[in-house]
């Protein structure tokens, strides 16, 4: 697609006497010596990136500076992306939005238009050193943009390399808001190419994604149909996994997985295909872009292996890997060179082999990719290969593997990227934990809005130890700054802002404290975050200046870290849906509303009967549920009836999930009646579902059903059944 933007170079960039004295201006930089001032313009390249305290911090570029100037419109369109014209929110008329390009030491002034009529926005320029203040997080950094409005961001490009930008408000992201960045370096890229070429990844629904969020929320599996991931009785015994299956029911776990969502397409640069410009023997600079806000892919080329020369930004020492994992939110460079015969493959195919996207590149003979195998989702050990494999002394121990994972330990920064030695040191570590079941996704078990900010001093060298407790790959991203991922290549170890941490792993990252203010610290699977997956980095004892907060400027912040003020935006409180589903068979009828959060359900549940009896009877029960964790929770209530012998009455009880992931509840109502159940689901196919339960009450005595329900839909399904006391039924069962 084309893209649109509006580019002002009024002049080139130079260094004088001009513009020594414009940065001499900055009070923080009174008393630096000339000498030390010329060092620091000259020596910010990616590989050496630091804070500094006198960059961005004038509203006006230095005399002699370059200034470059974009405008970008948010606004809705009606795109086919997934095939199919939906609603979408496009940068400039175009997903992705366009490139913007600099050069380092450019003084950026970017114009965002709001041209939505009743949503706010933001851009947040995803791995760029700058001003607190220009990074984009609403509420957290920068104020949002309201709608019909305009928000100017300026600032200096402090360093080089690949990068991009995106909204983050809600869920933005995934509707079509992102777009590249290109930085070049002042002195030229170290590895040289002849082309140039940004590749942008991304996943794409055309479900809406506040209704994605609901599905994942209320623990749908319709995702798994789509990508053809889900797990059943029938799935595991011909993959010869049926003991697997039944072990991990036994340790009550939830089937394993390792993405959410279903989509309906795989993009790059907003198409399934594009093509890779270049003549037979010109090397092209690919600079690849994962924009997706769910999917990881697995990058292949039938070319050979691929060259990694830069990763997240910074150059690394080129090294040649054969396959490798894309974390999302990262970037890569590749150096490419263009056969002289056939057509050959780049190929980004899905961490969970649903789907791909490709860019060719040459003429003649097609020649397609490596493609890996799909993951054995049956099997737990499979599941932990990439760990273990890890652990080995062979940096490229995991690249061997058919699923190989990210190519850390091989990265090598090109200069050292030791931090200073004489500076105060602290470990953090913080657990990547979630709950499946109720799609929660947190730090330490707690959400950002029940804990929402980790304590940081300026001047400090922060250890963070990442531990994955959980069984999905989470993409941890640091806002303002960059970490040192320490992987065993010592004072060469490459500097990222985005972090691939495996299930059931570690990785241990350090950074210099050398900022302001408050950055924001998240997964970047856009509904993990969303669910819970964020923490804000503050720093101690620091005065707020920030302007997207209803603070006064005067108050220490000391004061007030553990309140819930409006600083932290949508993620001052967690996200709460509402959804329900019914069945409607010729003998009952019986269905569930509940409204929910990651800890608290509100429930109205109803069984309504006509045959077989004299009179339709129905019981209905109103009831609030605290969710401790994804084996028990309690609840009390109040249950209406129409039978003669009973009445109308309260009561309280526990649910408690059993080996097998049996079911069983017990409670105690205000009449002095006891009722026990117990409940199981066999999901024979990935559609067919058996389930039966049998409860005994010390009022009404014995009560038992049994039915099967075959999936035609998201919102529909087929259900037949039978209640030992209305007979037997078919109809339709309603998700709503």
């Amino acid at each position: 697609m084309i893209n649109t933007a509006y580019l002002v170079i009024p002049q080139l960039f130079f260094i004088d006497a001009k513009k020594l004295r414009g940065l001499m201006q900055c009070g923080v930089c009174l008393g630096v010596s000339i000498l030390r001032m010329i060092s620091l313009v000259l020596s910010l390249s990616a590989s050496t990136v630091r804070a500094c305290e006198f960059c961005g911090k004038n509203a006006k570029p230095a005399p002699g500076q370059r200034v470059v100037e974009y405008d970008l419109h948010i606004a809705e369109h009606t795109l086919s992306p997934g095939g199919k014209p939906v609603r979408v929110l496009a940068i400039n008329g175009s997903i992705p939005g366009p490139v913007l390009r600099f050069r380092e030491g450019d003084f950026a002034r970017i114009r965002v238009h709001n041209d939505l009529k009743n949503e706010e926005t933001s851009t947040h320029w995803h791995g760029l050193l700058l001003p607190n203040k220009e990074d984009g997080v609403p509420h957290v950094t920068t104020p949002p943009i309201k709608p019909g409005t305009t928000h100017t961001f300026q600032f200096t490009l402090r360093h080089s390399g690949t990068y991009w930008y995106h909204s983050h408000t809600h869920l933005q992201e995934q509707s079509g808001v992102y777009g590249g960045i290109v930085v070049e370096p002042r002195s030229g890229e170290p590895v040289k190419a002849d082309r140039d070429q940004v590749l942008i990844l991304s996943d794409w629904t055309n479900t809406d994604p506040k209704e994605v969020m609901r599905m994942l929320m209320r623990g749908s599996d319709y995702f798994g149909l789509m990508r053809r991931n889900s797990q059943s009785i029938l799935g595991a015994w011909q993959r010869g996994n049926l003991k697997d299956y039944f072990r991990r029911e036994w340790d009550r776990m939830m089937p394993m997985d390792v993405s959410d969502v279903g989509y309906h397409a795989f993009l790059v640069n907003g198409q399934r295909q594009t093509r890779i410009q270049g003549r037979p023997g010109e090397k092209v600079r690919i600079r690849i872009i994962n924009a997706s806000a769910a999917s990881y892919y697995h990058l292949s080329s039938s070319a050979g292996a691929l060259t990694i020369v830069a990763a997240d930004g910074p150059s690394v020492q080129p090294v040649s890997v054969p396959m490798f994992l894309m974390g999302i939110a990262e970037t890569y460079d590749l150096l490419l060179t263009i056969p002289k015969s056939g057509q050959h493959e780049l190929r980004f195919t899905t961490q969970d082999g649903s789907g791909y996207s490709s860019a060719v590149f040459g003429n003649g003979e097609p020649h397609a990719a490596p493609i890996p195998p799909k993951p054995n989702l049956y099997q737990m050990d499979e599941m932990l290969n990439l760990a273990l494999e890890e652990q080995e002394d062979d940096p490229r121990a995991s690249l061997n593997l058919p699923r190989p994972g990210s190519p850390y330990r091989l990265l090598k920064a090109v200069k050292d990227t030791s931090l200073p030695k004489n500076l105060p040191r602290r470990k953090i570590t913080l657990h990547l934990t979630g709950d499946m079941n109720r799609y929660v996704w947190s730090f330490d078990g707690k959400t950002i809005a029940q804990q929402p900010y980790v304590i940081i001093k300026k001047g400090e060298i922060i250890e963070l130890e990442l531990v994955n407790d959980s069984m999905m790959h989470h993409p941890i991203h640091l806002h303002g700054h960059f970490f040192r991922l320490l992987m065993g290549n010592g004072a060469r170890s490459p500097l990222k802002h985005t972090v691939d941490v495996p299930p059931m792993s570690k990785r241990t990252v350090e950074f210099e404290a050398n900022e302001a203010q408050d950055w924001m610290f998240h997964c970047h699977i856009l509904y993990h975050m969303m669910s819970g997956m964020a923490r804000v980095f503050r720093y101690e004892d620091e005065t707020s200046t920030n302007t997207a907060t209803t603070e006064s400027p005067s108050q220490p912040r000391s004061q007030h870290i553990s309140t819930m003020e409006s600083g932290l935006g949508e993620h001052s409180h967690d996200m709460s849906y509402m959804f329900g589903a019914a069945s409607v068979q010729t003998n009952m009828s019986e269905g569930l509303l509940t409204w929910m959060n990651p800890k608290n359900d509100i429930q109205l549940a109803w069984e309504v009967g006509w045959e077989q009896v004299d009179e339709p009877q129905y019981e209905v029960d109103i009831l609030y549920q605290r969710y401790f964790n994804m084996n028990f929770q309690a609840f009390a209530g109040y249950r209406f009836v129409n039978d003669d012998d009973t009445n109308d009455r309260g009561f309280i009880g526990v649910n408690y999930r059993l080996p097998l992931m049996v079911w069983s509840n017990i409670s105690l109502d205000s009449e002095g009646d006891a009722r026990f159940s117990i409940a199981k689901r066999f999901q024979v196919t990935p559609r067919l579902g058996v389930w039966g339960d049998v409860f005994y009450d010390t009022g009404t005595k014995w009560e038992w059903s049994s039915g099967v329900d075959y999936t035609l839909t998201r919102q529909i399904s087929f259900t037949a059944s039978y209640h030992s006391d209305y007979g037997s039924g078919v109809g339709v069962l309603i998700r709503f």
